[in-house]
Formats: structure tokens, sequence, C-alpha cells
């Protein structure tokens, strides 16, 4: 069972991330705070849930969230400040957007940059562990793969509808035989070990 705060009658935010494996595309981040009283026995790490049940919780937690924001940052910006630094910063800009300040912020992971003055918590697996954060990793998701989806008309080539820029076989191979878009992560592995065989 999901915890629905870390400690009672305190406003607490929610944050995780999504997309930080992948060789192309933005990382995304999401900061949620649901009310004291939330409850959707679906709701989980956005890992853990299918396609269907992610899309289907998406407006449950957007209708229902006292406050919830999502935020980007480009891969230009990944490949200038490093993946670590891009998906706190994404977590940031999603905290600048809640309409709601939140009084303590639960991230996933084990590392967090401080934001303002609004002390942290960081919580491993906190996205099994934490309703507001697992709320964070359903809409970081969701709203990422609709972005690698709408990218990927764009640039057909690499399969991004169904790997959502994760480095999968096919999508090493596609930069292989078709060079790199705007969109790749110029500072990661991108072709893996596929280059051998050039």
């Amino acid at each position: 069972m999901l915890q629905r705060y870390l400690q009672e009658g305190r406003v607490e935010a929610g944050c995780d991330e999504a997309g930080r494996g992948c060789l192309a595309g933005p990382v995304t981040a999401a900061a949620v705070i649901l009310p004291p009283d939330f409850s959707n026995e679906l709701l989980n790490d956005s890992k853990q849930l299918t396609e269907h049940q992610r899309d289907t919780l998406r407006p449950i937690i957007e209708r229902e969230a006292l406050a919830w924001a999502v935020a980007m940052v480009s891969p230009q910006e990944i490949d200038t400040i490093n993946i670590l630094r891009a998906s706190f910063i994404a977590m940031h800009r999603a905290l600048d957007q809640l309409t709601v300040r939140p009084e303590h912020i639960l991230v996933d992971g084990n590392r967090f940059i401080p934001y303002s003055d609004i002390p942290f918590t960081t919580i491993i697996k906190g996205d099994g562990k934490m309703m507001s954060i697992a709320a964070a990793s359903v809409l970081a998701k969701t709203h990422r793969d609709e972005y690698m989806r709408r990218i990927a008309l764009e640039y057909p080539h690499y399969g991004w509808e169904k790997n959502k820029g994760y480095p999968t076989r096919d999508h090493r191979a596609a930069i292989v035989a078709h060079g790199i878009s705007p969109y790749h992560r110029k500072s990661f592995n991108l072709v893996g070990q596929l280059s051998l065989f050039d």
C-alpha cells in the first residue's frame, strides 16, 4: 500500500522524472500535491503499470490533485549540463509552476538539489512507496510519451512512438543507418556496441 503522506497535516509535493536513460527527447519531471484523502487503487510506480493504466490515471490525477505541473529539459540542455543536473532542473521547473506552495518536497531517488528554502526528503524507490511521488511518475511518463509520439511523426526512422527514445537495438540501428536528429542527446553513447559492425 502506498503512503498518503510522510507527515500528516503537511502540504507535500511529490516529484519524479521520466526519460533519464533515453537517447533522444527531453527529460521530463512532474510535481504533484494530492489532497490528504486521495485514494486510487490503481496508483503505483508508473514502471509497474501498463500504458493503458497510466493513461487512465493521468486525467484522474490532474483533476483531483490540489496542484500539479510538468516540465521538460531539452536534449541540448542535457548535453550542456549533464543528465543528473537536468533531471533536478526539470523538477525545479515543475515546482516553479505549482499553484500551491508545498511545505515539504518528496523526491524519488537518493539525491536532489535544494529548491528555494523548502525542505525535502529523498526516498529511494519512492514511486513505489508514496502516493504523491507515484502520481508524479505517472504524469511525467505520460506527458513525455505523448511528446515522443508527436516528434516521431517528424522523424519516423527511429520508432519513437514505440521505444519513446530508449536505447533499444532498433533505435540504435536507426541511428547508425540515418544519423542523429536534433532530438538526440549527443553526450550519450548513442550507438552502443552497434558501431563495431559499421
